[in-house]
């Protein structure tokens, strides 16, 4: 099995202490073999990482809803991110019009009725809990009108939500989320997959890196990075994480990303804020500051092999690879820490390999910092208020 994805760290020392290295190397080590004697418990979390991962959902009896032509998925966060970065990174393989409903726009709620695509759109709702405030409001617009069992999909617990109780209503054929799978790392369960099944992507593709990981080089790889990089978590030298994205297909899958580092590993006072900085047009406004402004952040450089094969991809890419290469040399010369990820393809595979990488060295560094990965307190806190005042 070959990596899609090929990454590179420099880090230099003063970023990190070679002391502690060793002692949190072999806990990050235990940590990744902890996980991987989970991977085939159907009720862990880990299970996201088998190839043998079953979904709550049967490919045939979901074929009848492939005629539809346009796609609305509604969700907001975890329930969405990740099937946005599938679509936005393969959209030269997919040939339906989605539409993401994952803010309160109502620029876009407008846009979707004056195309009068209503009758050739299938819905999909997406809400672990099934309360989520800005999908149900979303939905509202949609409701009385629009949404039955003929053109409708829910995604959400078995619980007594919102979303359940139209499901059961309405008779929506509702597609069951795994109650041990939180948002943000749900888009390699139904979350994400039964999205790519509609735009016509290859479920099995998906699943051919996953444990890709567990191999001995990457194990490596990935143990020692997330020991170097929990340390700055706990020192707070750097103090944000730029995403100098040369791709501009992946600028929905570094979103998807910072919603895994900020909800994942914010807490306790402890966090590195994740940006996104596209490039090379941040050449232009914020690279003077990047390589001349206080040393506090890390700069994951990210850029992909182009799928444009025609003379205007050619020129775009030989004039980015200069950029990228000069850009790099400059870090160097500075000594300011960067991570390299580039992608041999573009492709179900690499952004599989993408998504489990993160993932993995999250919840890796959370257990090296001491942070509960799985829970958002500070989010629920913000919800109940907002519930409390619209009451």
């Amino acid at each position: 099995m070959k990596n899609s994805i090929i990454i590179n760290n420099n880090i230099s020392r003063e970023f990190y202490k070679k002391k502690q290295l060793k002692k949190k190397f072999k806990l990050a080590s235990r940590t990744l073999s902890e996980i991987e004697k989970k991977i085939d418990s159907t009720n862990s979390i880990y299970n996201l990482f088998s190839k043998e991962q079953t979904f709550n959902h049967n490919l045939k009896d979901l074929k009848k809803y492939r005629k539809f032509k346009f796609v609305t998925i509604i969700g907001m966060g975890g329930s969405i991110l990740g099937s946005k970065a599938i679509y936005y990174f393969l959209k030269h393989k997919i040939k339906k019009d989605f539409l993401f409903l994952d803010n309160l726009d109502a620029g876009k709620i407008d846009e979707f009725f004056k195309r009068k695509i209503e009758k050739k759109t299938l819905f999909i709702i997406i809400s672990k809990s099934g309360n989520t405030l800005e999908t149900l409001v979303n939905i509202s617009f949609f409701k009385k009108k629009l949404l039955n069992h003929k053109n409708t999909i829910i995604i959400t617990e078995q619980n007594k939500g919102q979303l359940n109780n139209l499901s059961n209503k309405m008779g929506i054929r509702m597609v069951e989320h795994k109650k041990h799978i939180g948002g943000r790392y749900s888009v390699l369960s139904e979350v994400g997959m039964l999205p790519s099944y509609f735009m016509g992507l290859n479920i099995s593709k998906f699943k051919k890196n996953l444990s890709i990981h567990f191999g001995k080089k990457n194990k490596n790889l990935l143990c020692k990075s997330a020991s170097k990089l929990s340390q700055n978590y706990l020192s707070k030298k750097i103090r944000s994480i730029v995403f100098f994205n040369y791709c501009p297909e992946l600028n929905n899958a570094i979103y998807w990303c910072q919603q895994l580092l900020g909800e994942s590993l914010g807490k306790k006072g402890k966090g590195i804020l994740p940006i996104l900085s596209p490039a090379p047009k941040d050449h232009h406004s914020l690279l003077q500051l990047y390589l001349d402004g206080p040393r506090d952040k890390i700069f994951y450089i990210i850029s992909a092999k182009s799928i444009y094969k025609k003379k205007i991809g050619e020129k775009i890419n030989k004039t980015v690879l200069s950029q990228r290469n000069a850009f790099i040399k400059v870090l160097k010369r500075k000594k300011i820490p960067y991570r390299e990820f580039h992608f041999k393809s573009i492709s179900e595979e690499s952004i599989t390999e993408f998504f489990s990488y993160f993932m993995l060295e999250t919840i890796i560094i959370s257990k090296l910092i001491n942070v509960n990965p799985f829970d958002q307190p500070s989010v629920e806190e913000v919800k109940i208020l907002t519930k409390k005042k619209i009451i």
